[in-house]
């Protein structure tokens, strides 16, 4: 079920500007609450998004696709900037992202939410769904270390490293560069190892660029023909 909500926070899209990013994100905030703060017209920083979803699977719609919503904030993907301009946002609520699953019934209705942008949007590659943690790693960890991105890969929305794959050898910095995160110099090194880690090896987030961290990246190059 989708229930519009309309939120004033968002602006029109600079000319000439494709829509090719989708964002997740989490609330850590109820449902109520959510919407509120993603609605407020008054609040020093406005955010917003284009969707909500809530726990039991309900979307509420805040932002025309059409618009940009003010939800990646200071953010950076594949050599780019200010991503609220080409970017689709959903925040999901969840209260504690790192300490419990997603309920079956929210993931459900994401992955059809999400099918749905990717079908409105072609230029939305499977490379360019990301967490917020993706696109902003000095600030955020959503959406969480239970988040189930093997599951939303196997349902066609973004990518899942191959198994088996040899694993990169190098500069490691260079190499996740090459899949989209930041350069080195924006960020300190291991923070930018801990993001990729945070969703392609929530088990053990440490910072440290290990030959199964290195073969998780290679998995990854290998399917978007970056690996060198």
């Amino acid at each position: 079920m989708t229930i519009d909500r309309p939120s004033p926070n968002h602006a029109a899209r600079p000319d000439g500007a494709a829509i090719d990013l989708l964002v997740l994100h989490y609330t850590e905030l109820p449902l109520a609450e959510s919407l509120d703060i993603l609605s407020d017209p008054v609040r020093a920083a406005r955010v917003s998004a284009h969707y909500v979803l809530a726990e039991d699977g309900t979307v509420y719609r805040l932002v025309p696709e059409e618009r940009a919503a003010w939800h990646a904030g200071q953010s950076h993907w594949r050599g780019r900037e200010a991503l609220n301009a080409s970017s689709i946002g959903i925040e999901i609520v969840n209260l504690h992202g790192d300490r419990h699953d997603y309920p079956r019934p929210q993931i459900a209705a994401l992955i059809e939410l999400c099918r749905g942008i990717l079908a409105r949007h072609p230029a939305i590659v499977p490379q360019n769904v990301v967490g917020h943690s993706d696109i902003a790693p000095r600030r955020k960890i959503d959406p969480g270390l239970r988040f189930p991105w093997k599951a939303l890969a196997e349902a066609g929305i973004g990518l899942w490293p191959k198994p088996d794959a040899a694993p990169v050898e190098g500069d490691i910095q260079a190499a996740l560069q090459r899949f989209g995160y930041a350069p080195a110099g924006a960020l300190a090194p291991e923070e930018i190892v801990k993001a990729f880690q945070r969703r392609f090896r929530p088990a053990r987030v440490d910072g440290v660029a290990d030959q199964e961290t290195r073969a998780l990246l290679g998995g990854l190059l290998d399917q978007v023909g970056a690996r060198a």
